[in-house]
């Protein structure tokens, strides 16, 4: 919908709605609609009166609505046309009706009144609000959704328009629907708080002690709803409370009890589900006290809501001021007193207690006692109910079972989380149980305090274990001891080794414990913790958690200085204790296994676990005292535990180093063997560490840190290649240290890198480019060794296999620029070492291990590649990795594909060796042959494609086992081929060296198909040849299907030859004996494949183009398959391989053939020709869609201008001798129609001069065929037979057809070139082309072969092939009129002048048919083509004055007259186009037809056209014309004369009277002497079309002057003896007054009245008896007099009325005079309505004098013949409806009580009038009487009169004959009927009349009575049987 649409909508207003208009349907909560609209207004009222009444016997208070909504007025009253103030007004009634109804919707009085509503007022539609409002509380009752189905609502922006979904199905509104829809559109929630308002103000006069009960329901709805709406919600926004608090607050307020308890829910909920802020929470808890004061009846529930209240929000919020009024609550302590037996108060005494305190000061102690005493109520002062005791006595109880009893009470409150229970009581109360005197006690104290423990954490376990500590507890009972234990024993167990973890605090506290230590089983558990003398071997073989204990410690460590160097003050006691405690540990830890420390390198993935975990210990110390001593007040004593770790563990130098060695590098281990995680903060300390060491340390050390062997130079190589800035500085720092150590082989490259230490620094991957840049370096300049030797000494670490992998990865990450074969070299025993661990059974790698290796394959670069040809043993390790499969991890590829990638077209071009590069191939090919891995072989595939191969390399995989070198010549292949067959012949077995792999072929040539990086391509030419042959091998076929290689080795032809000659032209590279063509062409014979029929025809037009010569040999069967197989087949890829073919095949052939002799020529098209066939022949079972497209490019690759009548007869020829000879009687046509649209649409492919061109050679070649096959020989049409098979003979062999197909052939051809001719397709393209030279080659063309075929007619004619030469005849001059249409117009004309002198009057007819034509379409004319036309008179006059005396031999007399027809018709049309601006060129013309037309012999169809040419000449010489008008009209209406011969010939009277037409209208002032002649024509009953053009034209054109008398003349000719001819004659004149001017009327008035007075006369004058011709002609007469009465004013129509009023009343008039007059007065009155009243008060004495007269029953007239009784009747009907007429147009009062009094008698009497039997009496009555009696009473409209007409009615009903009285209950019946309730007045005096015509003694009387009465109850709505 618009945004217009909208606005309308929004602006639209109930009372414009059109259902209140219908009454059709009618809105209804009690009935059907459309029983509801069958009932009235009263039947609601009524309906709504009762149900107000009863509603009122229920509640007085409805009373005060009886006067205004229920009230006699509002019958009345309609609220749409009220005012403003008005419906305010009654919207505001409606409202509180509706709001103090609501409580009793349900009761039917209810729904009764609701009902009148509805209907009177619609409320449905203006008061919607009130309505919902008034049933919403009902929403899950039907009744709710009836009401809700008559509001329109379907609008999307209506406010209830989500109450839409319940209109159709009916069913009630859901709950939750309610509820979503309430909280999620807060004006609903407001609507259903104001409907609570509105409810109450509503109701405020019926409050009795704060109870209403007709609210209840809607309290009830209103807190059920809003509570539940809160529920709901997942979040109470402010935007709902803010909605809510207003009517909260109004609640609150309030003195309904039912309003305050439902507000008390309500805040109760809004407490629960939100924290409100504190202002509003104290807000609310005043006015809830406040409300309490008010309502004491409610102080349980306001209490309740304030405990609530205050349980839910933040504590402290309220103020002192709800402590006020709380206090002047008489109830309270007594209400809170029985809430807390049910609930916890501990909020509300916890709000009252300050303040209660506060007020003690001032006030007595009873307020506090009673606040104590109710504290005595909750917690442990609770009553126990199975001791009648309170909770802490229990505890204390001298019984033990009570005792008991009170430790599970307590359990119980810990396990159900109970509120109001302080936990300081339930510990202690615990604690003195366990020191309880009773085993049982203790015990389940213990376990209580487990349960404490595990529930929530708390210390009172420790507490406990300390109590048990106490020997006067199990002193003397050694079970209790035991059974302490066993209890304390599960907590020793630990899984948690956290060092804040609570059970580790409780394991140790237990451990401690008296009991647990002097046990046996635990004894000495808790001094072990402290003790630090073992070693950690021990430590792991007895305990392995003592060990993490001590780790645990380290993190305890560290977390305590931590504190201290954030600031916390920590104890310094605990710290030193906690030193010393390390001291210990560091002295006392041994090493458990030395002989790791002389290693080179310290490496973790080779270490067992003590050892590992040795390192782990040391590196957690290492973090602790370096951490410790780097800050803090404790930092001095940390230093000095620097000394010992490094004496004691760390004693020599280089173990020292080897140490921080492993430190600095170990954060790149993935395996992380020492579980241990080194920190950027820990690498950067031990880096500084190692350079303050690093300068103490003597020059002999440093060299030896500085050496090849030592871990330092690489350690801190990786150092810079972190991510983390302060490390890469840190090591740069320390390399500056070893910066002076010359004799280091890693000097130059220290040197180098210090160098760019900044780009390091800043750059964490600068160092690949450093030392790319030393190895570049290295390899130019001179001091090329060292730096060499640096990089080799590096990758010599790497390759040891005593480094660590992550180390040996990280350094070759920072070599990854670095390549080359020394490189390589270097690294090839790490390749080896790690591919021989790759075993497929003991495939074990770690995560470094595994990148390292994928890093050392990266090696195999281009810079490396040469390698692979001086070192064997370098190739076989790199096709070792190619053939390693293995994936140790998911993420990462396998080392295969890996090795593979590094295939690439760089390296494979570096390798330079084709013996290398011929063995990675064949590898590359076994793999892919051997290998099941989908990634391996898509790696393979795009390592392939990338490498630039040559392709002998490829020849030589493709090639036998034994074959090693490539077969040079197809000749030697053959020769090998017998060679093998030899063998085989002679062993019966296949050499396994000769056998081909055929699944490793076929992948390497899947793998050549999309190889573009192939040198020398046409090495693979004869191995692709040989495999080709061995595919067509029987054997082979037979072992394997090897149809797909076929296609395989197609497509890489295929593939070679476009490489090759990529423009299809021939080349040099290739020996053309080296292409086997007759294999291809095998293969497509052989093959059942269409895929490898495809490929091998897409070979063979590649090989067209390259060698022609070769394929040319080959050419037809190639095609004869194609016909067969390929065309049939419905893919475009098939039609692409069509299309290749044609395009190289064809263009070979007919290049071949260009330059040569003629006979090569012919010999080509020829073939051609057969070509042509092939395709012609398939297309029946080619796909429709594909067919044009075939032939379009078979026609566009032979060239169409040469080709195309070839194709375009063959498929005549196909047509002829194939189709429809299949084809049945009632297909044929079809089947042609079919056919020709095909070809049609194949001629439209190309251009119009092809087609041109095409049809020229078309009718060529059909001239050249003979007459029929008899005649072949003698026909001197026929070509010379020829020895060769020409083009003509491929078309159609005579010889070899019938003469039946000949005759069909010819005839399709030339009826397809007349279709082609005017189809729309071929003409849209010659208004496209602008030189149509062959346009007129073609007509040439066309004339010569009608020519042709009009002597074969001559030939023919006594042969009964006649008919065919005769239609054949016809369908050639089909072609030349299309033709002509093509030909620019000069050429035209003079070809047609010379058809035009013709010998044949055939020719000479077409000659003229096609100016004709041209004439009829053209419309703009050159001056010098007029000229040119205007010369054509003459010979066409020549044609048009042949007599029969000049027939010649040749012609018939038909043909002479259609052929003068015919140039007639030329001259018309010459004369209508050019006639105007040469009008003396057409005067011989019209002297020539009017000559014809003159002459009575002349044959009267050219008679005929002879008049229409009169016409269009005449027309268009105007004056010139006139000359020859003495001679003209006399001869055209001596034409009209002679009836017998219009009616004979149809078109020669047509041609007559257009004649006539066209001469009248262009000459009509020199008619004026004929006039009355014209007019006598216009009665003739043919034609009627063009005798009314021509009676419009005399009536128009001639002026009044010569037409008025012309028209009275003819009517007094016409008056005695052609009666019939007035009619039309009438019709002209009224057409003529109709176009008159009014001053023309005004001259011509006094002689048109004279004519009228005459022509009315006519019945009293001219009737002979037959009344209904004489009212026809008089109707005529009638309503011509109304055209004039109609144009003149009043003071010129009173005179003429007056006039004719006197004339009928002439002395001796006659009743026929009469009869015409009153005729006339009706149909005047009917015309003038309300004005023909001015002028008829002087007819009301008449009329009455009249209706006397011919009232038979009051008159004596013995003239009763039946011609005067039909008069009367006649005259009695017009009189009647005349006065019908008066009284119906009646607005001027012109029924006065005179007139009415002289009329009344008169009129009522005709009841009595029996005039021409009982049907005319019955028509009179009914149809006449009655309506005018009717309409009387109405005109008069008083009811002093009415009373007299009614009563003269009603005497008539007691007439003597039973048809008068039946008449005069109709006249009741009708008066009454008109009257309405105006006719209750006269009832009275009318119900004794009808109770006497009850008892009459007629039936059909009797019968009328009743149905009289029962239509009067109806009308009058008044029932009247009562009265009888």
């Amino acid at each position: 919908m618009t945004s217009l649409a909208h606005q309308l909508k929004r602006l639209a207003l109930p009372q414009n709605d059109s259902n209140l208009l219908s009454r059709r349907v009618v809105a209804s909560v009690l009935f059907d609609p459309k029983d509801a609209a069958s009932m009235d207004r009263s039947t609601f009222y009524a309906l709504g009166c009762t149900g107000l009444e009863e509603l009122m016997g229920i509640d007085p208070a409805f009373s005060e609505f009886q006067e205004t909504l229920f009230s006699q007025a509002s019958l009345t009253l309609e609220r749409s046309v009220q005012t403003k103030e008005v419906n305010k007004k009654l919207d505001k009634s409606i409202s509180l009706f509706l709001t103090r109804l609501s409580p009793y919707f349900l009761l039917k009085p209810a729904l009764k009144c609701i009902e009148w509503l509805i209907h009177r007022f619609h409320i449905h539609l203006f008061n919607q609000d009130s309505l919902i409002a008034c049933v919403l509380p009902y929403h899950e009752t039907k009744v709710f959704v009836r009401v809700i189905q008559l509001i329109k609502i379907e609008d999307p922006t209506h406010k209830w328009h989500w109450l839409h979904g319940l209109q159709k199905p009916g069913v009630p509104l859901a709950r939750g629907t309610l509820l979503t829809h309430c909280y999620k559109d807060l004006g609903f929630m407001d609507f259903i708080c104001s409907l609570v308002t509105n409810s109450v103000k509503a109701y405020s006069g019926f409050v009795r002690d704060g109870n209403c009960p007709q609210l209840r329901v809607i309290f009830s709805f209103y807190a059920s709803t809003i509570v539940s709406a809160l529920d709901a919600v997942e979040k109470i926004t402010n935007s709902i409370i803010a909605k809510l608090l207003p009517f909260v607050q109004l609640g609150l307020k309030s003195n309904l009890l039912d309003y305050v308890a439902a507000t008390y829910m309500i805040v109760c909920q809004m407490a629960v589900k939100v924290v409100m802020e504190a202002q509003l929470v104290d807000s609310l808890t005043v006015q809830l006290c406040k409300c309490l004061r008010r309502t004491p009846q409610l102080s349980r529930e306001g209490l309740s809501c304030i405990i609530i209240l205050l349980q839910n929000q933040k504590e402290g919020v309220v103020g002192p001021k709800a402590f006020g009024y709380l206090c002047a609550i008489p109830t309270l302590v007594s209400t809170l007193q029985s809430i807390a037996t049910v609930h916890d108060i501990s909020p509300l005494l916890r709000y009252l207690l300050p303040h209660l305190i506060h007020s003690m000061m001032a006030q007595d102690g009873y307020v506090l006692h009673q606040f104590i005493s109710l504290t005595m109520s909750c917690g442990k002062y609770q009553i126990l109910p199975d001791s009648d005791t309170s909770l802490i006595l229990s505890l204390n109880h001298p019984l033990p079972s009570v005792r008991n009893m009170a430790v599970d009470y307590l359990k119980e409150i810990l396990t159900s989380e109970h509120n109001g229970f302080d936990e300081a009581f339930l510990k202690d109360a615990l604690l003195e149980r366990i020191k309880d005197d009773v085993p049982e006690i203790v015990l389940s104290a213990l376990k209580l305090s487990f349960i404490w423990f595990v529930f929530r954490r708390c210390s009172v376990l420790k507490e406990a274990v300390q109590v048990l500590d106490d020997p006067h507890i199990t002193e003397g009972n050694p079970d209790l001891k035991a059974q302490i234990s066993w209890e304390l024993l599960p907590f020793l167990v630990l899984t948690n080794a956290a060092p804040k973890c609570v059970e580790l605090q409780m394991a140790s506290c237990v451990a401690e414990s008296t009991l647990l230590s002097q046990h046996p089983l635990t004894h000495g558990w808790a001094k072990g913790k402290h003790c630090c003398r073992f070693t950690v071997k021990s430590v792991l073989q007895s305990n392995v958690h003592f060990f993490y204990f001590f780790i645990d410690f380290c993190v305890i460590l560290g977390e305590f200085l931590q504190k201290m160097s954030s600031g916390i003050n920590a104890e310094r006691e605990q710290g030193l204790l906690l030193l010393s405690l390390l001291r210990l540990f560091i002295t006392a830890l041994k090493c458990p296994d030395s002989a790791f420390k002389d290693e080179p390198w310290w490496n973790p993935e080779k270490m067992d676990a003590n050892t590992c975990c040795y390192l782990h210990l040391m590196f957690s110390l290492f973090d602790v005292v370096i951490s410790g001593a780097s800050q803090g007040p404790l930092a001095p004593c940390f230093r000095s535990l620097m000394q010992p770790l490094l004496q004691v563990h760390l004693n020599e130098p280089i173990t020292l180093f080897k140490f921080l060695s492993l430190l600095w590098g170990y954060n790149s281990n993935l395996g992380d063997q020492l579980d241990c995680r080194v920190s950027a903060i820990l690498q950067t300390q031990a880096l500084y560490v190692g350079k303050a060491l690093l300068c103490s340390q003597p020059v002999k050390t440093l060299n030896l840190l500085a050496s090849g062997s030592s871990p330092v130079v690489p350690s801190l190589l990786m150092c810079l290649c972190s991510g983390v800035c302060e490390v890469r500085r840190a090591a740069i720092a320390l390399l500056h240290s070893l910066s002076g150590v010359v004799s280091s082989p890693y000097y130059p490259l220290v040197e180098n890198l210090l160098k760019s230490s900044e780009e390091i620094i800043a750059d964490p991957s600068y160092l690949s480019q450093a030392l790319s840049k030393v190895y570049e370096e290295g390899l130019i300049l001179k001091d090329r060794k060292k730096k060499l030797a640096s990089i080799e000494q590096l990758l010599q670490c790497v390759q040891l296999p005593c480094c660590p992998a992550y180390t040996c990865k990280t350094l070759l990450r920072a070599l990854q620029d670095v390549h080359g074969e020394p490189i390589l070299a270097v690294l090839l025993p790490a390749v080896e070492r790690l591919l021989e661990q790759c075993a497929p059974d003991s495939c074990t790698f770690l995560p470094d291990e595994a990148h390292l290796l994928q890093l050392l394959l990266s090696k195999f670069s281009e810079a490396s590649a040469p390698i692979l040809v001086k070192d064997p043993r370098c190739l076989e390790v790199f096709i070792r990795a190619l053939g390693t499969s293995a994936k140790p991890y998911p993420t990462m590829p396998s080392f295969q594909i890996i090795a593979l990638e590094q295939i690439t077209k760089p390296f494979f071009t570096a390798l330079g060796d084709e013996k290398i590069q011929q063995k990675i191939l064949s590898v590359l090919f076994d793999l892919l042959a051997g290998n099941k891995n989908p990634a391996c072989a898509q790696t393979i595939n795009s390592v392939f494609k990338v490498i630039a191969v040559d392709a002998e390399l490829v020849a030589n995989e493709l090639m036998p086992v034994d074959k090693q070198k490539v077969t040079a010549t197809v000749q030697q292949t053959r020769r090998s081929k017998m060679q093998t067959r030899k063998t085989q012949e002679s062993s019966g077995v296949v050499p396994e060296e000769n056998v081909v792999s055929w699944p490793r072929v076929t992948l390497i040539l899947e793998l050549l198909q999309h190889k573009k990086k192939l040198r020398r391509a046409q090495c693979l030419v004869p191995a692709l040849f040989n495999l080709l042959s061995r595919c067509q091998e029987p054997a082979s076929a037979e072992q394997e299907n090897l149809e797909y290689t076929k296609q395989l080795i197609l497509s890489c032809l295929l593939n070679v030859c476009q490489k090759l000659s990529p423009d299809g032209g021939p080349i040099n590279v290739l020996e053309e004996d080296k292409f086997n063509v007759e294999l291809v062409v095998q293969c497509v014979r052989i093959s059942d494949m269409p895929q490898t029929h495809q490929n091998a025809l897409l070979l063979l037009g590649a090989l067209a183009g390259i060698f022609p010569e070769k394929v040319l040999h080959n050419i037809m069967p190639i095609f004869t398959f194609m016909g067969s197989n390929i065309m049939r087949l419905d893919d475009t890829y098939s039609f692409q391989v069509i299309n290749k073919t044609v395009q190289a095949v064809i263009p070979a052939l007919i290049k071949a053939s260009e330059g040569g002799s003629a006979q090569s020529e012919g010999h080509m098209e020829t073939v051609v020709s057969h070509i042509v066939h092939v395709f012609v022949d398939a297309l029946p079972h080619v796909p429709e869609h594909r067919r044009i497209p075939i032939l379009s490019q078979l026609m566009n690759t032979l060239g169409p201008s040469r080709f195309l009548w070839v194709l375009m007869l063959l498929l005549f020829k196909q047509h002829a001798t194939q189709t429809s000879v299949s084809a049945t009687g009632t297909e044929k046509e079809a089947v042609v129609e079919r056919d020709q649209e095909f070809w049609i649409s194949v001629c439209c492919e190309f251009e119009i001069k092809e087609q041109l061109t095409s049809m020229i050679r078309i009718l060529q070649y059909l001239m050249t065929l003979p007459q029929d096959r008899e005649e072949g020989k003698n026909c001197p049409l026929q070509s010379a037979v020829k020895k060769e098979e020409t083009v003509s003979d491929v078309i159609f062999n005579v010889e070899a057809h019938s003469g039946k197909d000949l005759r069909h052939f010819k005839f399709l051809s030339v009826s397809f070139m007349a279709q082609l001719l005017g189809s729309d397709r071929f003409v849209g393209k010659v208004a496209d082309c602008e030189d149509l030279t062959e346009s007129t080659f073609l007509l040439e063309e066309v004339l010569r072969y009608i020519h042709a075929v009009a002597r074969c007619v001559e030939d023919n004619a006594d042969k009964p092939t006649a008919k065919f030469w005769r239609a054949l005849l016809s369908k050639s001059y089909d072609i030349l009129d299309k033709v002509n249409a093509l030909l620019p117009m000069d050429s035209f004309i003079m070809v047609m002048r010379g058809l035009m002198g013709n010998q044949l009057a055939s020719v000479r007819r077409k000659a003229m048919e096609l100016l004709n034509n041209k004439l009829q379409q053209r419309t703009q004319w050159v001056e010098e083509q007029i000229t040119v036309l205007l010369e054509l008179i003459g010979v066409l006059l020549k044609i048009v004055g042949r007599r029969h005396g000049q027939v010649t031999a040749q012609e018939e007399e038909e043909e002479l007259a259609i052929n003068r027809q015919t140039a007639l018709y030329s001259l018309k049309l010459l004369c209508r186009n050019f006639g105007a601006a040469h009008q003396e060129a057409f005067v011989p013309v019209l002297k020539k037809a009017v000559e014809l037309v003159a002459n009575k012999d002349e044959e009267k169809n050219v008679m005929g056209s002879a008049l229409l040419c009169v016409a269009e000449v005449t027309s268009t010489l105007k004056a010139l014309a006139i000359p020859q008008l003495h001679s003209l009209l006399p001869a055209v209406l001596d034409t009209l004369k002679e009836r017998k011969d219009l009616l004979n010939n149809e078109i020669y009277l047509l041609s007559a009277v257009t004649a006539l037409q066209r001469v009248s209208e262009t000459l009509q002032f020199s008619f004026e002497s004929s006039h009355s002649s014209l007019v006598q024509l216009t009665s003739c009953p043919q034609l009627s079309v063009r005798l009314s053009s021509l009676s419009a034209t005399l009536a128009t054109k001639v002026p009044p002057r010569v037409l008025i008398p012309t028209i009275t003349k003819c009517y007094c000719t016409m008056v005695d003896a052609q009666q019939n001819r007035l009619g039309p004659l009438m019709i002209i004149l009224k057409e003529h007054i109709t176009r008159m001017e009014k001053d023309q009327l005004n001259n011509h008035q006094s002689e048109l009245t004279s004519f009228f007075l005459s022509a009315l006369d006519f019945r009293a004058q001219h009737c002979q008896g037959d009344l209904k011709k004489t009212g026809e002609i008089e109707g005529y007469v009638i309503d011509c007099l109304l055209v004039m009465v109609m144009k003149l004013s009043e003071v010129t129509f009173r005179p003429l009325f007056f006039k004719l009023f006197d004339w009928s009343k002439m002395d001796g008039a006659s009743k026929n005079r009469l009869l015409t007059y009153y005729r006339l007065a009706d149909s005047i009155a009917n015309k003038l309505k309300g004005l023909f009243v001015l002028f008829a008060g002087q007819l009301v004495k008449p009329i009455s004098e009249l209706l006397h007269q011919l009232n038979i029953s009051h008159t004596d007239d013995d003239d009763n013949d039946e011609d005067n009784v039909a008069k009367s009747s006649l005259l009695l009907q017009h009189v009647l409806n005349c006065l019908h007429k008066i009284f119906l147009y009646d607005t001027q009062r012109f029924l006065s009580k005179e007139r009415a009094d002289a009329l009344l008698g008169p009129l009522v009497d005709q009841l009595e009038n029996v005039l021409g039997g009982d049907e005319i009496y019955k028509t009179h009555i009914t149809k006449h009487l009655v309506p005018c009696i009717a309409q009387f009473a109405v005109a008069m409209g008083d009811d002093s009169q009415w009373k007299v007409l009614n009563y003269q009615i009603l005497l008539k009903t007691r007439h003597s004959s039973p048809k008068v009285r039946f008449s005069a209950l109709v006249m009741l019946l009708e008066l009454a009927s008109k009257l309405r309730e105006n006719y209750m007045v006269l009832l009275p005096e009318t119900i004794p009349f009808l109770a006497e015509l009850m008892e009459d003694e007629c039936e059909e009387v009797e019968q009328q009575v009743q149905k009289v009465i029962h239509e009067m109850e109806t009308i009058l709505g008044e029932p009247l049987q009562n009265y009888f």
